[in-house]
């Protein structure tokens, strides 16, 4: 189950494209760095997906079982995900804490996902794992289309030694028990 909801995440995190905000002068490069990881997934060049995500979160989910989620997740004949919108709010400003930067990042995904090749049982388990993550009324079954439209909150975190190079964690409540072995109790408190 444990693969399967981070499964999800990177899949929503993959999706992501990016809108223009008011903010803080390292947006740019954190745009730039997060646009990266998106054209990487969206090229189906998965092994430089992976490269941009933060290192430590590899000692969580291995390197090896990070690729293989990705590939199953954008080579999948049974579900085809399509990003139909996203909405930034503001990032926040870089923190330095134990000698790397920092940064939140919440957003809304619009998602449209076919999964009109699954049998009822499959749509049936589908409907409520997306339910129970994102509310009932931000999960709409289109039955004729055989496919679920998601309005998806989410938050991500930058990292960066420089400020230059950024590298990102998905931001999940249920994932904070994992996620503080990697990142500063600081940042955990703030989701």
């Amino acid at each position: 189950m444990k693969t399967k909801s981070l499964l999800f995440l990177f899949v929503l995190l993959s999706s992501m494209t990016f809108s223009q905000t008011k903010a803080n002068p390292d947006d740019p490069t954190i745009k730039k760095s997060l646009t990266y990881f998106v054209n990487s997934i969206q090229s189906k060049q998965i092994e430089q997906a992976v490269s941009c995500i933060y290192p430590k979160f590899f000692t969580i989910v291995s390197k090896e079982q990070m690729t293989q989620i990705l590939n199953m997740t954008y080579n999948n004949p049974f579900m085809k995900i399509e990003v139909q919108d996203v909405n930034f709010g503001n990032i926040e400003k870089p923190e330095l804490i134990t000698g790397e930067y920092f940064s939140i990042t919440p957003y809304i995904l619009k998602l449209k996902c076919n999964v009109s090749s699954l049998n009822d049982e499959m749509k049936k388990k589908m409907t409520n794992a997306l339910t129970a993550k994102y509310g009932t009324n931000n999960v709409k079954y289109l039955a004729n289309e055989g496919s679920y439209l998601i309005n998806a909150s989410m938050k991500a975190c930058a990292v960066s030694k420089d400020k230059k190079a950024w590298k990102f964690v998905m931001l999940e409540k249920e994932y904070k028990k994992e996620l503080v072995k990697i990142l500063p109790k600081k940042i955990l408190d703030k989701f």
